[in-house]
């Protein structure tokens, strides 16, 4: 009796799995997907379908795509900018015509150089707004 204690019983069935896959996922597809996931799997070679679907999974690369409000609203006012900048220099051409065309040198000469200040004041203004988009770009875009 002592011989039979010792051994350890046998219960039968198979050996349990190191990591066995507990987690179930259920998809439905329409006829026409179904028929490309069968084409799909019998191209393969494959003889178990989940095993097929699990690789098709993971054993590609998955691109994911955020897309962050803030960094579009910026993008998207700075567009709007830049267009002003421009139409304030096709703007700035044509009066430059019209103060020669319309006054006299002297006069002319006066306006062009208070335009000339505010251009200035302009340009400072625009190297700012490009040192604060290259420091919006350096913190938020390039990850």
């Amino acid at each position: 009796m002592n011989e039979n204690s010792n051994k350890k019983q046998n219960k039968g069935g198979r050996t349990p799995k190191n990591d066995p896959s507990i987690h179930r996922h259920v998809f439905r597809l329409t006829d026409e997907e179904n028929i490309k996931l069968l084409s799909l799997f019998e191209a393969s070679g494959m003889t178990n379908k989940a095993k097929f679907i699990i690789f098709v999974l993971f054993g590609r690369e998955i691109k994911t795509v955020k897309i962050d409000k803030a960094v579009l609203d910026f993008y998207m006012r700075l567009t709007s900018f830049h267009n002003q900048f421009r139409s304030i220099g096709v703007n700035y051409n044509q009066i430059v015509k019209l103060l020669y065309r319309n006054f006299s040198e002297k006069k002319a000469a006066a306006y062009l150089y208070k335009l000339e200040k505010q251009t200035a004041e302009m340009a400072v203004l625009c190297q700012k707004i490009i040192q604060l988009t290259e420091e919006f770009e350096a913190k938020h875009l390039k990850k």
